[in-house]
Protein backbone atom coordinates (compact mmCIF):
# COMPACT_ATOMS: atom_id res chain seq x y z
CA UNK A 1 0.00 0.00 0.00
CA UNK A 2 1.28 3.43 -0.95
CA UNK A 3 -0.38 6.68 0.03
CA UNK A 4 0.38 10.10 -0.50
CA UNK A 5 -0.78 13.98 0.40
CA UNK A 6 -1.46 16.32 -2.08
CA UNK A 7 -2.17 19.81 -1.71
CA UNK A 8 -3.51 21.05 -5.55
CA UNK A 9 -3.29 24.84 -6.41
CA UNK A 10 -7.26 24.63 -7.22
CA UNK A 11 -8.56 24.05 -3.53
CA UNK A 12 -6.77 25.92 -1.47
CA UNK A 13 -8.58 24.62 2.24
CA UNK A 14 -8.49 21.05 0.87
CA UNK A 15 -6.13 18.47 0.96
CA UNK A 16 -5.97 14.99 -0.98
CA UNK A 17 -4.46 11.72 0.33
CA UNK A 18 -4.42 8.95 -2.48
CA UNK A 19 -3.79 5.11 -1.64
CA UNK A 20 -3.33 2.39 -3.72
CA UNK A 21 -3.28 -1.56 -2.90
CA UNK A 22 -4.26 -3.39 -0.73
CA UNK A 23 -5.16 -1.91 2.82
CA UNK A 24 -5.78 -3.90 5.76
CA UNK A 25 -4.06 -3.82 8.99
CA UNK A 26 -0.25 -5.11 7.78
CA UNK A 27 -0.59 -2.02 5.48
CA UNK A 28 -3.09 0.72 6.41
CA UNK A 29 -0.12 2.36 8.66
CA UNK A 30 0.87 4.65 5.36
CA UNK A 31 -2.32 5.95 5.36
CA UNK A 32 -3.23 6.52 8.33
CA UNK A 33 0.41 8.77 8.24
CA UNK A 34 -0.66 10.52 5.21
CA UNK A 35 -3.99 11.41 6.72
CA UNK A 36 -2.24 12.56 10.13
CA UNK A 37 0.25 14.39 8.08
CA UNK A 38 -2.77 16.28 5.77
CA UNK A 39 -4.46 17.44 8.42
CA UNK A 40 -1.46 18.50 10.31
CA UNK A 41 -0.35 20.78 7.36
CA UNK A 42 -3.01 22.72 7.82
CA UNK A 43 -5.06 24.70 10.64
CA UNK A 44 -8.24 25.74 10.69
CA UNK A 45 -10.99 24.67 8.66
CA UNK A 46 -9.91 22.07 6.32
CA UNK A 47 -11.67 19.53 3.55
CA UNK A 48 -10.09 16.60 3.26
CA UNK A 49 -10.58 14.05 -0.04
CA UNK A 50 -9.24 10.58 0.60
CA UNK A 51 -9.00 8.35 -2.83
CA UNK A 52 -9.35 4.81 -2.91
CA UNK A 53 -9.99 4.19 -6.62
CA UNK A 54 -6.91 2.59 -6.58
CA UNK A 55 -7.61 0.76 -3.62
CA UNK A 56 -8.01 -3.25 -5.09
CA UNK A 57 -9.01 -4.63 -1.24
CA UNK A 58 -9.61 -3.38 2.08
CA UNK A 59 -10.77 -4.39 5.63
CA UNK A 60 -12.15 -2.89 8.50
CA UNK A 61 -8.09 -1.46 9.31
CA UNK A 62 -9.65 1.76 7.38
CA UNK A 63 -11.94 2.66 9.33
CA UNK A 64 -10.19 4.04 12.61
CA UNK A 65 -7.83 6.52 10.91
CA UNK A 66 -10.64 7.05 8.09
CA UNK A 67 -13.42 8.53 11.17
CA UNK A 68 -10.08 10.33 12.76
CA UNK A 69 -9.98 12.44 10.46
CA UNK A 70 -13.51 12.76 9.73
CA UNK A 71 -14.25 13.66 13.46
CA UNK A 72 -10.69 16.26 13.44
CA UNK A 73 -12.31 17.79 9.88
CA UNK A 74 -15.54 18.11 11.35
CA UNK A 75 -14.64 19.65 14.16
CA UNK A 76 -12.30 22.32 12.46
CA UNK A 77 -15.28 23.34 10.36
CA UNK A 78 -14.50 20.86 7.16
CA UNK A 79 -15.18 17.65 6.28
CA UNK A 80 -13.69 14.23 4.51
CA UNK A 81 -15.14 12.39 1.52
CA UNK A 82 -13.83 9.48 0.00
CA UNK A 83 -13.31 8.60 -3.71
CA UNK A 84 -13.98 5.06 -3.96
CA UNK A 85 -16.05 2.17 -6.43
CA UNK A 86 -14.73 -0.68 -5.42
CA UNK A 87 -17.42 -3.23 -3.78
CA UNK A 88 -15.21 -4.43 -0.73
CA UNK A 89 -14.63 -0.86 0.33
CA UNK A 90 -18.59 -0.20 -0.05
CA UNK A 91 -18.64 -3.30 1.62
CA UNK A 92 -16.94 -2.43 4.82
CA UNK A 93 -18.18 0.51 4.92
CA UNK A 94 -22.15 -0.53 4.92
CA UNK A 95 -21.80 -3.40 7.23
CA UNK A 96 -20.24 -0.69 9.79
CA UNK A 97 -23.12 1.66 9.52
CA UNK A 98 -20.38 4.04 7.89
CA UNK A 99 -21.94 4.77 4.46
CA UNK A 100 -23.63 7.40 4.80
CA UNK A 101 -20.60 9.57 6.65
CA UNK A 102 -18.71 8.15 3.65
CA UNK A 103 -20.70 7.70 0.63
CA UNK A 104 -18.54 7.62 -2.79
CA UNK A 105 -17.93 9.82 -4.36
CA UNK A 106 -16.44 9.31 -8.49
CA UNK A 107 -13.48 12.04 -8.27
CA UNK A 108 -12.15 14.26 -6.53
CA UNK A 109 -13.52 16.81 -8.51
CA UNK A 110 -17.37 15.11 -7.32
CA UNK A 111 -16.05 14.93 -3.55
CA UNK A 112 -15.11 18.90 -3.75
CA UNK A 113 -18.45 19.36 -5.54
CA UNK A 114 -20.60 17.20 -3.30
CA UNK A 115 -21.54 15.18 -5.92
CA UNK A 116 -22.26 12.04 -4.48
CA UNK A 117 -21.79 8.63 -7.12
CA UNK A 118 -24.99 7.07 -6.26
CA UNK A 119 -27.38 9.78 -6.54
CA UNK A 120 -25.60 12.51 -8.46
CA UNK A 121 -26.68 14.94 -5.37
CA UNK A 122 -24.58 17.91 -4.83
CA UNK A 123 -23.77 19.72 -1.86
CA UNK A 124 -22.36 23.26 -1.03
CA UNK A 125 -18.23 22.80 -0.65
CA UNK A 126 -18.35 23.92 2.91
CA UNK A 127 -21.30 21.96 4.00
CA UNK A 128 -20.16 19.33 6.09
CA UNK A 129 -21.40 15.57 5.23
Amino acid sequence: MTARSEAPALFDECRIVHAYGELDAQTVEPLARALAEARAARHGRLFLIVDLSRVTFTDCSILTPLCAAWADCRARGGWTRLVHDHHTTNLVLRCSGLLDRFPAYASAQDAWDGRTADNGTSQRPGQPR
